[in-house]
């Protein structure tokens, strides 16, 4: 019953937790790309790119996540590994985020060289 209850809290978070930062990266996003790139063309497709991986890859961890899950016997079990896998996927996504920020910036400055 435990497990249950919390598959529900992790995956009710998660989704949450994905689904608003893709769309706020997705929109701010939008501005920074066109700083770097002067094309909105490109950047309009860059970053539905870009938001389409981050579900995916996200979506795709969190189903992982969910195969491997240790079974719960307590409350207090439930809350440790429900805000465990939780905090997982909230520093998965700032890691991804800033990674995809340097590349971004990285590559711009590597064109602008040449």
């Amino acid at each position: 019953m435990f497990n249950i209850v919390s598959y529900v809290i992790f995956l009710t978070v998660s989704f949450y937790i994905t689904i608003d930062v893709g769309r706020r990266c997705f929109i701010a996003g939008k501005s920074y790309l066109e700083y770097l790139l002067h094309d909105k063309g490109m950047c309009l497709t860059i970053n539905r790119i870009l938001l389409g991986c981050y579900y995916l890859l996200n979506l795709g961890y969190i189903a992982v996540n969910l195969a491997f899950w240790d079974k719960v016997g307590s409350v207090e079990e439930l809350i440790s590994v429900t805000a465990v896998r939780i905090g997982y996927i909230a520093l998965i996504l700032c890691v991804l985020h800033y990674m995809n920020i340097f590349t971004l910036y990285f590559l711009k400055n590597k064109l602008t060289l040449k």
